[in-house]
């Protein structure tokens, strides 16, 4: 067999290929029935805002409550939990290991819900139903009683992380995804400082009939229950039927995420997608990435005011040093965002972010236990390990397409993040204490994985764009295709020029009879093209669709 031979078997397209592009989810049928479809930046610009004033605070104040709720394990561990509730051995490890077990669980699920049923209306009754898991924690003072309704809290709380991704695909540009995912992860900074606060304030509560670490479920339980009302009402379960856009402006929000290249909803289950998940390489290369950082994280979380009460400060005085913890984490997650994005190279930030972790990890395993203020300063280094997950979230999203897929692969990213949280508790025990070594020395290794896993994910990103290159050749496209879904506001003009060079060109081959499928042109003469040919809209998945450009 010829070289040549080689390749065209391997680009050739599937046997699918026919019906993918007759196939209209809703987004197609949204725009088909809307006479123009273009729009100005300045218009783009004025929808952007507004999306952003409405939804994402409230997926801010969605992932704020579950970090709250599922914390509060590490609060009330420098109280009155461990004595309060008789937890000996390794009880107190597993209850911080069973959320994420009964998340792990939960997984599948979470992703069939999230493609069938309205997403909104999803996360509101999950915020409602771990609310109310928190508050009946409060009459729970045995182990087992508090082993089961944390397994209950991780069920609910399983849907949290999935919806967030979700709704971060479906309202933003590729562009705009990676500061979002950061700003909704950076509320583990947030609820570390807002959530220290509320706990040094409950902590002084004394009351005859509750233990401490009670008053702090109910507290947490009820607020969140309130919450889930307000989600409720005010978020929509996509651009097409937001209720607080007029008519124009959800065309506009529809039409602009066309150049992901992704779909959009389609609420339909599509068994060759979870095929796809379930033998793409880059579903296993996530995996690994992300279990690696969340069995630190999860170790770290469940056992961080203890490891800093181990150096010896009081109970009160551990949960004031929390807030700069997650001050840290804040200004980590935010920080590396932008670099993410200003340099497109999250592959490289991820491995470089691992280091910082990695000394500070170093510092609490070396460092005698007499230097506390050096100790301290080991601690916040691992800090930063918080700025890594999100970046992966992000990257592993925004490089998958077909809304089945999306969803199932978020739900193996989901599934990694689980594990490494269900073992990384059990990897500490309060027998360990003071010096914790064995569970700091499995975090170590884990932060040397998580670099080296990063570092080598953009060769492979890079081979499957240069194998979707070849394929557009077979096919007669343009090579070189504009990803307009990476473009910002900086580059608009240029993209602009590039834009209307790609217009020129399709007006020349469409009068040789070739069919355009660029997808950059919006505008007269092209909407209908797109909307029938292009495959931006319709449910095709990363790997099958030769239009879709991969970001390192």
């Amino acid at each position: 067999m010829s070289k040549s031979t080689a390749v065209e078997d391997e680009i050739a397209p599937v046997p699918e290929r026919a019906e993918e592009q007759t196939r209209r989810e809703k987004a197609a049928e949204f725009l088909a029935s809307h006479e123009d479809t273009s729009f100005t930046y300045e218009e783009e610009k004025a929808v952007l805002r507004r999306v952003d004033c409405r939804i994402l605070p409230l997926l801010l104040g969605a992932y704020f409550f579950q970090q709250l709720d599922k914390s509060t394990l590490s609060y009330t561990s420098v109280f009155d939990i461990v004595s309060g509730a008789h937890l000996v051995g390794n009880e107190y490890s597993w209850l911080g290991s069973v959320l994420y077990l009964a998340q792990l669980v939960m997984q599948p699920a979470m992703a069939f819900l999230l493609v069938k049923f309205p997403n909104g209306k999803v996360l509101s009754s999950a915020i409602l139903c771990w609310g109310a898991a928190l508050s009946i924690m409060t009459a729970c003072t045995s182990f087992h009683s508090l082993l089961g309704m944390r397994f209950v809290l991780g069920c609910f709380e399983a849907m949290i992380a999935p919806c967030c991704v979700a709704f971060t695909q479906t309202w933003w540009r590729r562009s705009e995804q990676t500061m979002r995912t950061s700003y909704w992860s950076a509320m583990n900074g947030v609820t570390l400082m807002i959530g220290s606060l509320f706990t040094y304030g409950l902590g002084h509560i004394d009351s005859a009939n509750m233990f401490k670490y009670q008053i702090i479920f109910l507290f947490c339980g009820l607020l969140t229950v309130a919450y889930s009302f307000v989600v409720f009402i005010l978020v929509p379960d996509s651009p097409m039927e937001a209720k607080f856009l007029t008519d124009r402006e959800r065309v506009i929000a529809t039409e602009r995420l066309r150049a992901n290249q992704m779909g959009i909803t389609s609420r339909k289950w599509r068994w060759d997608h979870v095929w796809e998940t379930a033998t793409d390489v880059k579903t296993y290369l996530w995996f690994i990435a992300v279990t690696s950082i969340s069995i630190a994280s999860g170790g770290i979380t469940t056992f961080g005011s203890l490891i800093v009460k181990s150096f010896g400060y009081s109970s009160f005085t551990t949960i004031l040093f929390n807030i700069p913890f997650g001050a840290i984490q804040l200004i980590s997650i935010l920080g590396t965002a932008w670099f993410a994005k200003r340099f497109q190279c999250k592959g490289l930030v991820i491995a470089f972010n691992s280091v910082l972790p990695s000394i500070g990890a170093i510092i609490m395993l070396t460092v005698s236990r007499k230097n506390k203020g050096v100790l301290l300063f080991g601690y916040y280094l691992v800090s930063c390990l918080a700025s890594i997950t999100p970046l992966i979230f992000n990257w592993s999203s925004s490089n998958t397409a077909g809304d089945t897929k999306k969803k199932c692969t978020s739900a193996v990213v989901f599934i990694g993040m689980c594990v490494g949280n269900v073992i990384g508790p059990l990897l500490y025990s309060t027998d360990q204490a003071p010096l914790y070594r064995k569970g700091l020395i499995a975090d170590l290794c884990m932060f040397v994985v998580v670099g080296v896993v990063s570092g080598l994910i953009p060769i492979y990103l890079k081979y499957l764009n240069r194998r979707h290159a070849a394929r557009r050749q077979q096919l007669g496209k343009s090579v070189a295709i504009i990803d307009e879904s990476m473009a910002s506001g900086a580059n608009k003009d240029k993209l602009e020029e590039s834009r209307k060079a790609v217009e020129v060109e399709d007006v020349r081959e469409a009068e040789k009879g070739a069919r355009d499928v660029n997808g950059a042109a919006a505008g007269p003469g092209a909407q209908h093209r797109s909307l029938e040919e292009d495959n931006a809209l319709h449910d095709v998945t990363d790997l099958k669709n030769e239009d879709f450009i991969y970001v390192y």
